[in-house]
């Protein structure tokens, strides 16, 4: 089983993460931002990854902190899990329609992090969440799981459902990147014999 596990505690949170990439969607979430927790259980669902998320963060300040730290703890328990990622399909995309919304995320566990982020809310707050953090939400799982991650919204209108559509099209993505290809035979998925770097 590939599973990577991820503590992380400064002055502002305390964060437990364990994922499985050869799971079957089980979650356990625990942010204390309740949008947020519906997002990575979609996460968790839609590409079978196993995810315990435990955080305990400076909500008295703002959501600022809890947002980006899970997502670098997030990251870094998935970089865990892939080792040296060798046999793993590398690239994934998908497209995610939800209602009047399609949303499409192509990605590539390249090693170098980046993010193209083209979409848009109308509305300051999903729940109780920020939406201004989503986009740093995403910023942050890409640098610290070294992902090439472009998240477009083709069109939409209910904020609810882009935000929906953006990570369940991650975790869709997510799933077809993480997956090993027999054909492969365990070597690493570049011509430089490593990724990143």
């Amino acid at each position: 089983m590939r599973t990577g596990r991820t503590e992380r505690k400064t002055a502002e949170t305390d964060i437990l993460v364990e994922v499985n990439l050869d799971g079957s969607g089980k979650y356990d979430i625990s942010t204390g931002i309740g949008f947020l927790d519906h997002m990575v259980e979609q996460f968790s669902r839609h590409s079978l990854i196993d995810v315990t998320l435990k955080v305990q963060g400076d909500l008295h300040v703002d959501q600022h902190h809890t947002t980006e730290d899970s997502a670098i703890a997030l990251g870094q328990a998935l970089s865990d899990a892939l080792g040296d990622k060798a046999g793993i399909g590398r690239y994934g995309e998908a497209h995610s329609p939800m209602d009047e919304t399609l949303a499409r995320v192509v990605l590539d566990i390249s090693g170098r992090p980046y993010l193209v982020w083209k979409a848009r809310f109308t509305q300051e707050k999903l729940g109780e969440w920020d939406t201004e953090l989503i986009e740093h939400w995403f910023h942050s799982v890409a640098q610290s799981a070294g992902l090439t991650l472009h998240c477009q919204v083709l069109y939409g209108q209910n904020n609810h459902h882009i935000c929906e559509a953006l990570y369940k099209g991650f975790a869709r993505a997510m799933r077809q990147a993480v997956e090993l290809d027999p054909r492969k035979g365990g070597a690493v998925p570049s011509t430089k014999g490593q990724l990143g770097g």
